[in-house]
């Protein structure tokens, strides 16, 4: 038992650290960045999309404290890992373990699900190995990913001396289904789109991406001596066609070369069908969706477990019927089950579901692919780990814990970050809503712009100085966008008629057209399931979703939009060259850095060096390509302006490109002019690279446009110009639906539609469409209630 200190007692060393400490952060747009974080405290960072919250949170604290722990582990091991480069800063201080909660998407393996990541279905197939009836084996036998294999042979043993030959044999009962191979679906694959059968081999029959005639490929399959190749396919023997099609992996050799043959379907499985459709190039996945179809598997139906898995089971269900249950209700199941021989896995079991509905995450299952989870269900999934935690005097950081959750679910999410600061650790929390900045016991605000014109701390203090403060966050904290006095008359109406997508309850709704619609309902409610399950992108639709914009560090916004191309014609056109000259990543590129502008030495185990190009000064450009002028500026000038500049340069005089000028209007709309054109988008923040994606498909020909959340990462000040554009595209003629809970977008909407009244199975039903004024007068849902509370009605 600890004796009190009397008041004499002098406070003792270790006391005195209480604070994390950061002088001079440099890194992206910090401008010597110098803020003091109380320890064992909420500190919400806040600020505009672009303002440098990330670069100080995520690049300079939690970057530094995982170097510094990776450090620890011997230089083999740390070989082994991601190699990270101190941050720019001059003194960090104070620094404990970091533990970092990021909306970065799962990664979406095909076999990977909710279950697998949150390490549930590890225990369920301890479970049903212990108490499953028939018994059928270790839990490996309950795995989707352990397939049964069975073998003899004679093998070699020493023994005493003497070398003993003996037959053994072996077998490993795995759960895999043996037809779909654990994938639960099974592909068809249209033969007519693999090959145009009234071709040779050397006519450039093959029309899959990647396996034309000059091809590494091409040579593979008309150099493998199987068929002739100058023979038409139709004209191929059976045994020829076999070959070609479904040939196991065979030893060939091509001009000498020892190389592997492979039939075309197993290796298209192999190299397209494993893997996540969106992570595939465009071209890819647009022979993927035409040539493949996808079904679930007959034998399995879809559950990925073998015949003899799922015979086993525990008071009548499954480990296939527990992994489809909502959770909500698995959690209910579990709580049912007494068997003091494993009281202590269920204990952890129960636990862990519950979680997930403390979360907000009930209603998803645990066969869900983790591919298919938002953002915010992703980085919510990777909270469920930690919530149970025994660990103090951590530092959890999160990257918008908020997105995706509806205001009622908001304040769950609330208590989960105070209960994790009681606990004893430091929670840090980048962050835009209102209802979350209010809890925080310490607010550091960046500014006051963004990109170079932010990268300064505005504000550190309380939440109620932040509010007379006078700084952007601080003006718009307590703002509330009013209803609309009067909302649009719509020009038509889209039928939806029995909606049964996921959770969907057989939904009728006319969608009005030629207004802004916004859908909205709590996490869960079935929102998406209707707009993108109802709504197909196609034809005259625009959907901007929440995926993720890929991109090197050679991308940036002028590559990513096409603003490129018609700059490089512009260019080539007046100076009498060729475009592919104004190319960093082509003919244009410096030699020394290969278009990069920095040159990078590994250092193995440490972290890389990047040292700018002595030859082309950062610019990625040969000299003699910075000879040639546009308008008085070279191309490394033009790609160093941010899109304001360029906008007036390109909108008139020598420079006119209208091409150009279009597409960098599109950014200014939707508030990214202060954005450099050659700005890497690796450095972009998530609210920067959601508006880049809605800019660019601005450009696209539709009357109906689809916006999943377009509020994510926005700050309060950023919502009022989202706000604006929506008006723009509504009354320039065209339909816009957005799904959505802020409530700005909500008020201003002209018609909403709300599902639930909960999520999961206590979902899936419209409890509300109408007018926003008739919604805050009613009070009737979840939704009304907030929005109500929201305009002050």
């Amino acid at each position: 038992m600890s004796l009190p200190l009397s008041p004499d007692t002098p406070p003792h060393a270790a006391d005195s650290h209480d604070l994390i400490r950061v002088h001079g952060a440099r890194e992206n747009n910090l401008k010597d960045v110098s803020v003091e974080i109380p320890k064992r405290r909420l500190t919400v960072f806040t600020g505009v999309s672009g303002s440098g919250k990330s670069s100080l949170v995520f690049g300079t604290i939690a970057a530094e404290s995982q170097r510094l722990i990776n450090e620890t582990y011997s230089a083999f091991v740390q070989g082994f890992m991601p190699a990270l480069a101190r941050p720019e800063v001059d003194v960090l201080d104070g620094l404990t373990t970091a533990i970092i909660v990021d909306q970065q998407r799962m990664g979406a393996n095909p076999r990977s699900t909710v279950g697998t990541v949150t390490d549930a279905n590890a225990m369920l197939r301890i479970l049903f190995s212990r108490l499953g009836t028939p018994y059928i084996g270790s839990p490996q036998a309950f795995s989707f990913n352990v397939a049964s294999i069975s073998g003899a042979g004679a093998v070699t043993i020493e023994r005493a001396g003497q070398t003993v030959k003996e037959r053994r044999s072996f077998n490993v009962t795995g759960g895999m289904c043996p037809r779909c191979e654990g994938m639960g679906r099974v592909s068809d694959i249209d033969l007519s789109q693999l090959y145009d059968d009234s071709k040779s081999l050397n006519e450039g029959a093959l029309t899959i991406p990647g396996y034309s005639v000059d091809g590494w490929y091409g040579r593979i399959f008309s150099g493998s001596g199987f068929f002739d190749p100058d023979k038409p396919i139709r004209d191929f023997t059976e045994t020829e066609l076999r070959d070609l099609l479904h040939k196991e992996p065979t030893k060939i050799k091509v001009d000498n070369i020892n190389l592997t043959y492979e039939g075309l379907i197993p290796r298209i499985q192999k190299s397209m069908l494993s893997k996540d459709k969106d992570a595939l190039q465009p071209h890819v996945r647009a022979f993927v969706e035409r040539a493949v179809t996808f079904t679930a598997c007959p034998d399995c139906g879809g559950t990925r477990l073998s015949e003899a898995a799922r015979s086993s089971k525990i008071n009548g269900i499954s480990i296939a019927d527990a992994c489809a249950m909502q959770i909500s209700d698995l959690a209910e199941w579990a709580r049912g089950l007494d068997e003091p021989s494993v009281a202590p896995l269920l204990a952890t079991l129960r636990q862990t579901l519950d979680s997930f509905t403390e979360i907000g995450l009930g209603y998803l299952s645990l066969d869900r692919a983790s591919g298919t989870l938002s953002g915010g269900e992703a980085q919510r999934v990777k909270m469920i780990r930690h919530l149970g935690s025994s660990l103090t005097d951590v530092t959890y950081v999160f990257d918008e814990p908020t997105t995706g959750l509806h205001p009622h679910d908001i304040q769950r999410m609330n208590t989960l970050l105070l209960r994790l600061r009681d606990k004893g650790n430091t929670v840090l929390v980048v962050e835009h809503k209102p209802q979350t900045i209010a809890i925080a016991d310490h607010v550091v605000d960046l500014g006051p712009g963004a990109g170079t014109g932010g990268g300064t701390v505005c504000y550190e203090g309380g939440v109620e100085g932040l509010r007379t403060a006078g700084t952007v966050t601080g003006r718009h904290l307590d703002d509330r966008t009013r209803l609309k006095e009067k909302v649009r008359t719509p020009s038509g109406r889209l039928e939806i008629r029995g909606a049964r997508t996921h959770n969907l309850r057989d939904v009728d709704v006319d969608v009005p057209l030629g207004v802004l619609v916004v859908v909205t309902g709590v996490a869960g409610s079935g929102k998406s399931s209707l707009v993108r399950g109802s709504i197909p992108a196609g034809a005259g639709v625009v959907s901007v979703d929440q995926g993720a914009i890929r991109g090197s560090r050679r991308s940036n916004p002028a590559t990513y939009t096409g603003l490129l191309d018609p700059i490089r014609k512009a260019f080539a056109k007046a100076n009498g060259v060729k475009p592919a000259l104004f190319s960093a990543n082509s003919e244009g590129a410096c030699p020394a850095c290969n278009g990069a502008g920095v040159i990078y030495v590994d250092l193995a185990m440490m972290a890389g060096v990047a040292t700018t190009c002595e030859e082309c000064e950062g610019k990625r450009f040969q000299a003699a390509v910075l000879g040639y002028t546009l308008g008085g500026k070279d191309i490394s000038e033009v790609l160093a302006m941010p899109v304001t500049e360029a906008e007036e340069f390109f909108g008139a005089g020598p420079a006119r490109t209208p091409a150009a000028h279009a597409v960098l209007r599109r950014l200014a709309d939707v508030g990214l002019g202060y954005l450099s054109l050659g700005q890497p988008l690796t450095t972009l923040s998530g609210g920067e690279r959601q508006r880049l994606k809605l800019a660019t498909h601005m450009a696209d020909d539709g009357g109906v446009y689809v916006l999943d959340e377009p509020t994510t990462g926005l700050h309060l000040a950023d919502v009022e110009q989202l706000l604006g554009l929506l008006d723009r595209l509504v009354d320039s003629g065209k339909s816009v639906i957005v799904i959505e809970h802020h409530p700005a977008v909500m008020a201003h909407a002209d018609w909403i539609i709300d599902l639930g009244p909960g999520a999961g199975h206590d979902g899936g039903r419209i409890v509300f469409e109408g007018a926003p004024a008739d919604l805050v007068a009613a009070r009737s849902t979840l939704t009304g209630e907030h929005l109500a509370d929201y305009v002050g009605a």
